[in-house]
């Protein structure tokens, strides 16, 4: 056989090779290597893959590990100066043991496989004999470039399964490693005395009575009688059993067991096939009395070499040899789940045929002769063998078992206090009680602690196989009594078993009203009392109505066990609503609480926190000078407390920037700037990354013009006067704390009675819907121009929003007006002083017709300061403008970019008292730079002028 790399040579080396092409593989393949060459392709397995997958949560102390320690010692010194590599793996293919006959051998090896962990399964690894052992679950030689990997091609190896001698079941993988140069024929010998020296010491950790009963159910020839060659092993189906099949047989076994006497039972699978169990009642020499479970199965036996005995050491406290049935190969075998007292032997054949039915005769046979004359012989095969009395507790505590792993599955999947209340009450029914009652107290439902929860408990859950019974109602506050069972158990802190409620005084004399009528149904109770972390949550009453049985102390322990865990997760999901209820508090407070009175837009907003967490979305509206107003809403990347606080920061820098009259591209420059510089300061407290979208608009009510300009947010929806719906195309802007990175405004023109939508991504973006579908509806929400304001905010909340926002989302809508141009007065004039008093003389005729005479000094004088400043100091052309809307507005524009500054005047100045005059007569002033030029404006309240 050629060595060497693949890529050269005659034989396996270029048949391997062909095979990697895609080529046909001649017959000189053995059908092992070809099938395992074939499923390493189909999983996408590289022939170049260097690494191997590396656990390091495998059990140390797994049984095949200790049991194969001092044979892997004798190997290593047998084998002692050569080239031999020694391996010892768990059934999942993990390498647990290693040892080398030359110390020199381990340095050459990658680091990672010089220690146990690293795992050589087939799916993983490709064709080795680990790999291939566990696949094929017999002896496997690879030699050479029968190996998948490229890695292996120099070396050779031999690896048969260990398995457990008394299930049968496959407990591992003992391998040797060697050159493919050093072939030695009698390797094979060696290993299979190797492996049955480790099953020998497996043998020894199975206690006495179980090899008692194996040896029992031997010594009655029943094996024999089925016929060696028949006997079959439920492994052979395991590969294709579904998980639930698998606890069904096991299960059903063990319930025959526990009945202790001649029965038979048929199971049906999932996929629709049957499987006949009988119970051999058996009695030991030793006195062990048991029955064995044998799975039945119909037609003609399979086709498997005859199986042999052989003979195993028995350890002390047996007699003599113990036969274990075993094929040559040896067949088959999977893991059953037994609990103690209970031992598993075999499973059933891969391919089972379908179950005849017929009335059962005698232990071990189904006699169909009514429905076949010569009915085909029947393949037997023993499933389980264990003790009546330990197999009934066992049955019992392996339900119990399930129904607490259930119980870990099932409750706490949300958190929210009713929801896993409610979850609690689901897993109990049917599986412990037939019904449940959940008392919490209102404080806990709110996320607080209940300073008395005896007189706050409320109906917080009633679930049952039935809804007719007349517990008190979901919501009603309950009183109990001091002698009941749920105070008392409250009061003890143990849960509190009613075996008979008919002579529970204290039950009974509860509520009069339906004691009686809840006494035809149920009969026995159990009160647990919730608690978590000594907090005490609430009641959690169970009620047996069906089983004619009372609850026992069994039973009690177990209502307390789930309670105990059902209240852990209460008590988390109390604390995420007490922490919730925080930062929403946190978060609304943030938010803007009244909307400042203006006549530029009408607005309607909403805001709706995200199901599972709060976030940090948030909007603004910024009266502006000129009429102007500015429009923001954006979203701080995150959830929970910081991300509110963040918000909380941001918003008051925007707000403090649009005041300044920033354009809305240099305001996001600066909220950039500052998410960056909170970004540094941050990581020091463990914060981590922040970032946040924005979307800032500024709407003038003269022009009807708005400028707009986004940093990574959604575009904000234009529905016009005619109902149709756009998105503006709005550069995109990068997302704010990025730094270094331009934004751009964009301006539209917004015809009176158009509507500006501006949302969060909440709204829209959703993993289980898709974002044109969103838009879609998004639109047709927005497509009614006769809707105002809150009505739109409505609508699409309702037909847009998720049911189930996963992120927050806040609203804003706006209406746009347009300011009446009949309220709008402007002149031009050049840098000429003696051009003020003609516009005094003008403003002051303008101000008559509007019938504000009572303002008319006031502006005058602004006007004449403001005039004169311009033309001393700016540059031409100058306009004025006044503005007639809920406050008289005169602004006074030119070409300078140089502002002025409001200072205090000296006794000895001569100037320097205008701004001074302006501050003292307006209500506001301040400066607004355009692209050319800035605009000096002031604005004076008329109720006081």
């Amino acid at each position: 056989m050629p060595t060497g790399h693949a890529t050269g040579g005659t034989g396996p080396a270029r048949s391997r090779e062909r095979f990697l092409q895609g080529e046909p593989v001649e017959a000189g393949v053995r059908t092992s290597i070809l099938s395992s060459w074939q499923r390493s392709r189909s999983l996408g397995l590289s022939p170049d893959q260097a690494d191997l997958p590396f656990r390091d949560d495998f059990d140390r102390g797994a049984r095949i590990a200790r049991a194969a320690v001092p044979v892997l010692d004798r190997l290593q010194a047998r084998f002692a100066g050569s080239k031999m590599n020694i391996s010892v793996a768990d059934a999942s293919g993990t390498v647990l043991l290693r040892r080398f006959g030359e110390a020199s051998l381990a340095r050459s090896l990658p680091a990672f496989q010089r220690v146990p962990g690293f795992v050589f399964a087939e799916r993983v690894a490709g064709t080795n004999g680990i790999g291939l052992a566990l696949a094929e679950r017999q002896l496997i030689r690879v030699h050479g470039a029968e190996h998948f990997a490229e890695r292996s091609q120099r070396s050779a190896c031999r690896a048969l399964p260990v398995r457990d001698p008394l299930s049968g079941r496959i407990e591992g993988v003992l391998c040797f490693g060697y050159p493919s140069s050093t072939e030695d024929p009698e390797l094979a010998i060696t290993i299979r005395k190797a492996a049955q020296a480790i099953e020998r010491r497996l043998l020894r950790q199975s206690s006495a009575r179980e090899r008692a009963l194996l040896r029992a159910y031997l010594d009655t020839g029943a094996a024999t009688s089925a016929g060696l060659h028949h006997t079959v092993g439920v492994d052979e189906l395991a590969l294709e059993l579904h998980p639930g099949d698998r606890a069904v047989l096991t299960e059903k076994a063990a319930e025959l067991i526990s009945r202790g006497q001649r029965a038979a039972a048929v199971v049906s699978l999932f996929d629709g096939r049957r499987v006949t169990l009988v119970s051999r009642p058996m009695r030991s020499d030793s006195g062990v009395e048991g029955v064995a479970i044998e799975a039945v199965l119909p037609g003609p036996a399979p086709r498997e070499p005859l199986a042999v005995p052989t003979q195993v050491d028995v350890p002390p406290g047996g007699s003599g040899r113990l036969a274990v049935a075993t094929a040559v190969p040896p067949p088959r075998f999977v893991p059953a789940a037994a609990a103690p007292g209970r031992l598993p032997v075999a499973t059933l054949p891969r391919h089972l045929p379908d179950i005849a039915h017929g009335p059962f005769g005698t232990v071990g046979r189904v006699d169909v002769a009514d429905e076949h004359p010569h009915p085909p012989p029947r393949a037997r095969g023993l499933v389980m063998v264990g003790e009546p009395r330990v197999g009934t507790y066992a049955l019992a505590a392996r339900r119990r078992l399930e129904l607490l792993s259930e119980a870990s599955a099932r409750i706490g999947t949300t958190l929210d206090v009713r929801r896993t209340a409610q979850e609690l009450a689901e897993t109990a029914v049917p599986g412990l009680a037939d019904f449940v009652t959940i008392d919490l107290p209102e404080a806990v439902l709110r996320g607080e602690e209940s300073a008395d929860p005896r007189t706050d408990l409320h109906r917080t859950v009633v679930h049952g196989i039935r809804d007719d019974l007349p517990f008190s109602p979901v919501g009603k506050q309950v009183d109990f009594g001091p002698t009941t069972p749920q105070i008392r158990c409250l009061t003890s802190g143990q849960a509190v078993l009613e075996p008979d409620l008919k002579a529970a005084a204290g039950w009974l004399a509860q509520d009069p009203e339906h004691t009686e009528r809840l006494l035809t149904e149920v009969h026995s109770l159990i009160a647990v009392p919730l608690v978590a972390r000594g907090v005490i949550l609430g009641i959690a009453s169970f009620y047996r109505a069906q089983d004619p049985a009372p609850f026992g102390d069994d039973d009690r322990s177990l209502g307390l066990e789930l309670a105990s865990r059902a209240a852990l997760s209460i008590d988390n999901a109390r604390r995420y609503t007490r922490e919730r209820t925080m930062v929403l508090t946190l978060q609304r407070s943030l938010l803007p609480h009244d909307l400042p009175v203006q006549d530029a837009v009408e607005i309607a907003h909403r805001y709706l926190p995200a199901e599972s967490d709060v976030g940090g979305d948030w909007y603004d509206v910024i009266p502006l000078s000129g009429t102007r107003i500015g429009l923001f809403v954006g979203d701080v990347v995150g959830h929970g407390m910081h991300s509110a606080a963040t918000m909380g920061q941001l918003r008051t820098a925007a707000r403090s920037f649009a005041e300044l009259d920033f354009p809305p591209d240099e305001v996001l420059t600066h909220l950039d700037n500052l998410v960056g510089r909170l970004d540094r300061e941050e990581p020091a407290a463990g914060a981590g990354v922040i970032g946040a979208t924005c979307l800032y608009a500024v709407y003038d009510p003269t022009s009807q013009q708005c400028t707009m300009a986004r940093a990574g947010h959604p575009p904000p929806a234009l529905v016009r006067p005619d109902g149709t719906v756009s998105f503006p195309d709005l550069p995109a802007g990068p997302p704010l704390g990025l730094g270094g990175l331009p934004f751009e405004s964009a301006e539209i023109h917004l015809p009176e009675g158009s509507r500006l939508l501006l949302y969060t991504d909440g709204l829209i973006e959703d993993r289980h819907r898709d974002v044109d579908v969103v838009l879609d509806q998004l639109c047709g929400a927005l497509a009614h121009p006769e809707q105002t304001p809150e009505q739109t905010c409505q609508t699409v909340l309702e037909t847009v929003a998720p049911a189930h926002p996963c992120d927050d989302i806040a609203l804003l809508v706006a209406r746009t007006h347009a300011l009446d141009p009949r309220r709008i007065a402007a002149w031009d004039l050049p840098a000429d002083p003696a051009r003020v008093s003609e516009v005094r003389a003008a403003a002051l005729r303008q101000l008559a017709d509007w019938g504000l005479d009572d303002a008319a000094f006031a502006a005058e004088l602004m006007l004449s300061e403001l005039v004169t400043n311009a033309i001393r100091h700016g540059a031409g052309p100058i306009r004025v403008r006044l503005l007639h809307g809920r406050t008289l507005i005169c602004e006074v524009s030119d070409a300078s970019n140089t502002a002025p500054h409001l200072r205090r005047a000296a006794s000895t100045d001569e100037g320097g008292r205008g701004l001074f005059l302006v501050a003292q007569l307006a209500q506001s002033w301040g400066t607004r730079y355009l692209p050319e030029g800035k605009v000096i404006w002031a604005e004076c309240g008329l109720d006081a002028a």
